[in-house]
């Protein structure tokens, strides 16, 4: 069985036909997220702390780390993305102890991300473009890393999936050529939006069939992107990875956190509800409140993608007994339950 091996510094996760479903969280990018960009030229990493929390909290094995930023002050990524890699992975790997993946197109920034990151982190990402291919290749040998290979080269992305997959085994052999085994090569095959067209869903489980058997390579995918530009984009995640893990995908770069009600989001529904003639009494625990009205936690919680995640691998027998599944379900303590029972004790010695 084909097993890709991530570390950090006192964690391993392995990526893997017969293993869980590895997710790899994609929150630290300030890739279309202005506020986080700002930040980041101000020198300012407390949303990259939260990110970083909240994502190993919801159940990210390992998290995607993004310096793809822009600066105002400066537009030329090649002097600016290395230094902010560098700060990213020590306050990152200072905060969690999960495995990192190196996010870059700048092979500056994942050289500096290498130096810099503990353990034996996943590379992000070689393609099929030449250019790409003599420069990424030998930094993954040089630091024996696995790596992301997504299934483009320099015509492009095709819409052909026969093409994209001759894309992924010439990565494959090229690896080859530098001694770098199949087994770390993780193939992204390009998820396309299914609003654009209606065959990417059976396009992608296809192709990731043909890269298990005939390949041998773990795959991962931005599992966002099956839904961009549809309603209802969880409903449509949710089915889409537990099909994807079936046809024997084994990782995706996603979103594990489900985001917390705001107060302002909570003040319409109990509005809403008073119009319909249903009161909300004074003095309601409002964070007990949300779940009950139909609206998420109030703290960032695991994601209904999560929640199909852990379903599949149990269904898939990769989660031994069930563990995880009864853990994940099990319903929190109530507050000060366990120094309660502490309590108890004591006084009956």
């Amino acid at each position: 069985m084909t097993r890709t091996v991530v570390e950090s510094k006192t964690k391993t996760v392995t990526i893997g036909f017969d293993e869980p479903f590895c997710v790899i969280g994609e929150r630290i990018n300030p890739t279309g997220r202005k506020k986080l960009a700002a930040e980041l030229e101000a020198g300012d990493f407390s949303t990259v702390q939260r990110d970083a929390l909240e994502q190993v909290a919801c159940g990210a094995a390992v998290l995607d780390v993004n310096a793809g930023v822009v600066y105002n002050s400066n537009p030329d990524p090649n002097q600016t993305e290395p230094p902010l890699m560098r700060a990213m992975i020590e306050l990152v790997q200072g905060l969690v102890d999960v495995p990192l993946c190196i996010d870059s197109s700048v092979p500056g920034a994942l050289e500096a991300g290498l130096e810099t990151a503990q353990g034996r982190p996943l590379l992000n990402s070689v393609t099929g473009e030449e250019e790409r291919l003599e420069r990424v290749l030998p930094l993954v040998k040089k630091y024996n890393v696995p790596v992301v290979a997504i299934s483009n080269d320099d015509t492009g992305i095709s819409e052909d999936p026969d093409v994209r997959f001759a894309v992924a085994r010439k990565i494959v052999e090229r690896a080859a050529d530098f001694g770098i085994p199949a087994h770390d090569i993780v193939v992204d095959p390009l998820v396309m939006p299914i609003g654009a067209m209606a065959t990417a869903g059976r396009q992608v489980f296809a192709l990731v069939r043909r890269l298990r058997e005939e390949l041998g390579v773990n795959t991962t995918c931005g599992a966002s992107n099956i839904s961009f530009g549809l309603p209802n984009r969880h409903g449509i995640n949710n089915a889409f990875l537990p099909m994807a893990i079936a046809a024997g995908m084994t990782s995706a770069i996603m979103n594990p956190v489900q985001a917390a009600t705001t107060d302002r989001k909570l003040d319409e529904r109990i509005a809403a509800l008073a119009a319909l003639g249903v009161s909300v009494p004074e003095g309601v625990d409002r964070a007990a409140l949300a779940p009950l009205i139909g609206l998420p936690p109030m703290q960032a919680s695991p994601s209904k993608e999560m929640e199909a995640i852990r379903a599949a691998n149990l269904l898939a027998n990769n989660d031994p007994h069930g563990a995880e599944w009864i853990r994940f379900n099990k319903p929190p303590a109530p507050a000060g339950a366990e120094g309660g029972r502490r309590e108890r004790r004591r006084r009956r010695a």
